[in-house]
Order: structure tokens, then C-alpha cells, then sequence
């Protein structure tokens, strides 16, 4: 933890959390002096990452494994769990998701596209759900704490196909402008009761999901090709976006979507 930890005393939720985006990001934020909490399906990633950050120094993160966003009643119990053993909420990051039900859209499965739709637009709209209620219980009871700047932050994961269309991703598209839209209405509908939400929407990073596009050096290369830069981002890339957004510096910010694409959208 720095001297001055930005994040001190902040109750930080993040969804997909052990690996990718959202592992890069919760150790972001531990270095920054937040709680964290760790949520996602499979235990023993979000453990490891817990583990390497306490061994680094940090506040342990609560971990809540076997928890799947597109099961209402499952993410509503973490996130009530959040509270009931932090006594607030000051900032979610909603970033799980998956790829899948590729193809052109005649071609595409109709069960993989219901669970798509489940896990990227349903595991928004249920996070958010269940956080702002607690958000605007912290509010009210913290808003004479110093440095807060009057607001909790959400920050959505869209994509940069929530911005522009892609061929034989109908589905994966659809399911992103559904986040990008969510965004921007929930930040119109709770700005000036003190909830800033946000979304970012990164382009080809280096994680696991970018290989469900690109398989392949021949696919790489041609999503290369409509980047502006040379190579794919990397998660701390998306991180250190998260992290502005979030700071309590950032007060005038809401319903905005930024785009990390290495200049991937930068023509539309």
C-alpha cells in the first residue's frame, strides 16, 4: 500500500476477478489501500489471487467463489455478503462475461446465444440491481467522510463490439451494446443521487477470451490489421482506466464509455 493510498477505507467489488481484466485490476486496486472482493465460478483462481495479494502486503480479499452473475439469486447473495461483513459498498467493477455463439446469425446456436445474453447482459443488469441499493445505503452513511467526493462508481465491462459491429458476431455484439445502453440509462436514472457509473470497453487484450476470436497466428494477424497499433493491449492497460474512473478525483464523469482498443474504433 502507497502512502497515500487513493483508495483507503473503499469497499471495492469485482466480478470475473481471477483472471484477465479482473485479476489485473483487483491487484490494481489492492496496491491502492482497497478491500477488495473477489467473485467469480471457479474457486481456486480467485483464491491464488487473494493469496498473492495479501502475501504482497495488502488487505485480504474476501473471496466468493462458485458464484455465477447470470443466476440472480446468487449474485444478490454475494453482494448482500459484501455488506453485511464490510458495512458498505463504494465501487463495483462488472466484469464478467464470456464469447461464444459465434458465426453468422442464421448460423448461430440458440442455446449458446441464451447463455451469452444471460452472462453478459443479465449479469450486468442483476449486479447492478442488487449494488445500487447498497450504494445508496453507503452514501447515506458515509457522505461526511472525507475525500469521498460524494460518490460510489460502477464500472461496466462493454467491449469495443458494443461500439461497432463485427461479421460473425452478431451475438457477442448484441450482448455488448445491451451493457453500453444499460450504462448509459443507469447513469441518467442515479448520477445525482451519487452513483457515477461508467463503462469501459476494451479491444483485443490478452486474456483467454481474445483466443475465442482470434485462433490462430492467421486470425491474430488479421485482427491486427484493424488496430491502429502493432499488438494487442495487455489487462493492466484496462486496469489503470478502471482506476481513474473510479478515483475520487474523477467527479464529473457519468454515462461515459472509453474506449481501450488500440485505436481499434478510432475510424467509426
Amino acid at each position: 500500500m502507497t502512502a497515500h493510498a487513493t483508495f483507503a477505507n473503499k469497499v471495492v467489488l469485482i466480478t470475473g476477478a481471477g483472471s484477465g481484466i479482473g485479476l489485473a485490476t483487483a491487484q490494481a486496486f489492492a496496491r491502492e489501500g482497497a478491500q477488495l472482493v473477489l467473485i467469480g465460478r471457479k474457486e481456486k483462481p480467485l483464491k491464488e489471487a487473494a493469496a498473492a495479494i495479501s502475501k504482497e502486503g495488502h488487505l485480504a480479499p474476501l473471496v466468493i467463489a462458485h458464484c455465477d452473475v447470470a443466476e440472480e439469486a446468487q449474485i444478490a447473495a454475494a453482494i448482500k455478503q459484501t455488506f453485511e461483513k464490510f458495512g458498505r459498498l463504494d465501487i463495483a467493477f462488472n466484469n464478467a462475461g464470456m464469447a461464444g455463439a459465434g458465426g453468422a446469425l442464421a448460423e448461430v446456436n440458440s442455446a449458446e446465444y441464451q447463455r451469452l445474453m444471460k452472462v453478459n447482459v443479465d449479469g450486468v443488469f442483476f449486479s447492478m440491481k442488487h449494488q445500487i441499493p447498497l450504494m445508496l445505503k453507503t452514501i447515506a452513511k458515509f457522505e461526511k467522510e472525507a475525500g469521498a467526493g460524494g460518490q460510489c462508481r460502477i464500472v461496466n465491462t462493454a467491449s469495443c463490439a458494443g461500439i461497432i459491429g463485427f461479421a460473425g458476431a452478431s451475438a457477442y455484439v448484441a450482448s455488448k451494446f445491451a451493457v453500453v445502453g444499460m450504462t448509459k440509462s443507469a447513469a441518467l436514472e442515479y448520477a445525482q443521487a451519487g452513483i457515477a457509473i461508467n463503462a469501459v470497453a476494451p479491444g483485443p487484450i490478452e486474456t483467454p477470451l481474445i483466443h475465442d476470436f482470434a485462433k490462430g497466428e492467421e486470425s491474430k494477424k488479421a485482427l491486427l490489421q484493424t488496430l491502429a497499433m502493432t499488438d494487442y493491449g495487455v489487462p493492466e492497460d484496462v486496469a489503470e482506466i478502471v482506476l481513474g474512473i473510479c478515483s475520487p478525483r474523477m467527479k464529473f464523469m457519468a454515462g461515459s464509455v472509453i474506449s481501450i482498443d488500440g485505436g481499434q474504433t478510432a475510424g467509426y
